[in-house]
């Protein structure tokens, strides 16, 4: 089926932001405009992440330029990632909404709360 006029233009918008506003990325994303992070650095920061996640997200955040990958000749072998200019353009703004979630959290779980008793069954 053919897209309509824009529609790819859309589609490629939503997609860069699925992988920057997605589950793991923002924390990732984060860590990295900090400076250089190891893989394990990265596994006890972002609770919750499988370490086949990790690598996923890891690998799709390099493919799309916003982190770069480099791995030192050493037994066992040092790999670091650090955020290219791209994501350090974007950590403001990822900065901006992990705060604003930060703050809004309790008032979201209250509101969930109270519009589950009130559509219950």
């Amino acid at each position: 089926m053919p897209f309509t006029p824009g529609q790819d233009r859309a589609c490629t918008v939503r997609e860069v932001l699925d992988r920057v506003g997605g589950k793991w990325s923002i924390g990732i994303l984060v860590a990295a405009s900090n400076g250089p992070v190891r893989f394990t650095e990265l596994e006890r920061h972002i609770e919750g992440i499988s370490r086949r996640m990790l690598t996923l997200t890891l690998r799709n955040l390099e493919r799309d330029g916003l982190l770069h990958r480099t791995v030192y000749p050493t037994v066992p072998p040092k790999v670091e990632y650090t955020a290219t200019p791209m994501a350090l353009e974007l950590y403001e703004s990822l900065v901006a909404l992990t705060s604003w979630a930060e703050r809004h959290r309790r008032t979201i779980a209250e509101a969930r709360t109270r519009y589950d008793a009130q559509h219950a069954g």
